[in-house]
């Protein structure tokens, strides 16, 4: 029962970002961009444990969000309900529409499940997959690889494990920027916050960051958006502190059984951007051509096939 319910939290991660994006959803993401405080935290626990939101009381809610029932209650009629009854029913029945197309796919993994964390694993990675890969949208895909085309200068930003992501994507982009900067690479945040000093406008500041989140990496974004650069974000779900900041939302599920987080899809999501790019354009694809041929003589020649 244990590895069932951390893989159906995969499979339900797409569900979530679908939720995300229903009309709930959205009034959700708009208090958590500029709600208050309180408002804030409230949107952001109900955008992550929709599913809570439907079954605990208005007491443990309040409880689980650190705020009062009181404050619960207005947050509420912020958004336009009558109070927090209403409000949890409305949540259920935008939850029962959007979770309809992946009961089947859960009912399949449930069945596959077993007690080893080792196969929990290898499933939650296999779903976070599928559920990444189908929730790409080619549009947002496209659009973020324009605004790396557009930018002078772009600035790739991660910490901890994110930062093995960022050198990643880093090395992906690098033939295809004018000015490209791995924020963190070395010397902690002192020296990434200096790095983001001559960011300007017309910048781009691609900020990745998964759960358990790093706090510089929120810090530096808003100071990269204060600035008025270009953000994408590259996180696990729509309900991240990055989201709010980013003008594009790269979303690759990471739940996993024992990890934190996992980085697999975060993987896919990174070579489909650098794809994106490479394809966007002819000039691109003259360049991905040349480096080819530049490293040629450093590759080992693979035998013809056939022989």
């Amino acid at each position: 029962m244990k590895t069932y319910l951390h893989i159906s939290g995969a499979v339900v991660g797409a569900g979530g970002t679908a939720f995300a994006s229903s009309p709930l959803g959205q009034r959700l993401r708009e208090q958590q961009a500029s709600g208050s405080t309180s408002n804030r935290v409230i949107a952001e626990y109900l955008l992550r444990n929709p599913v809570h939101g439907t079954s605990l009381s208005i007491e443990d809610m309040a409880a689980a969000c650190g705020v009062s029932a009181a404050t619960l209650s207005r947050f509420a009629k912020a958004l336009d309900f009558h109070g927090y009854p209403e409000l949890r029913a409305a949540l259920a029945e935008a939850l029962q529409e959007v979770l309809r197309p992946v009961e089947k796919l859960r009912g399949a993994l449930a069945r596959q499940a077993s007690d080893d964390p080792l196969r929990a694993s290898l499933q939650d990675s296999l779903a976070n997959l599928r559920a990444t890969a189908e929730g790409l949208d080619p549009a947002v895909l496209s659009r973020a690889a324009q605004k790396v085309s557009e930018a002078s200068c772009v600035y790739v930003l991660g910490f901890g494990l994110s930062a093995h992501l960022a050198a990643l994507l880093t090395l992906g982009l690098q033939p295809f920027c004018r000015q490209l900067v791995n924020v963190v690479e070395y010397g902690g945040t002192e020296v990434a916050a200096g790095r983001l000093m001559n960011l300007e406008a017309s910048d781009l500041l691609i900020a990745i960051s998964f759960p358990r989140y790093a706090a510089d990496a929120v810090h530096l974004t808003r100071f990269a958006l204060d600035r008025g650069a270009s953000i994408i974000a590259l996180t696990d779900s729509i309900a991240s502190p990055l989201a709010p900041l980013a003008g594009e939302v790269l979303i690759a599920q990471s739940s996993h059984p024992v990890l934190s987080s996992s980085n697999v899809s975060a993987l896919l999501v990174i070579e489909a951007l650098v794809t994106a790019l490479m394809v966007s354009n002819n000039a691109n694809v003259e360049k991905a051509a040349r480096l080819t041929e530049a490293i040629s003589a450093y590759l080992i020649a693979q035998p013809a096939k056939g022989r």
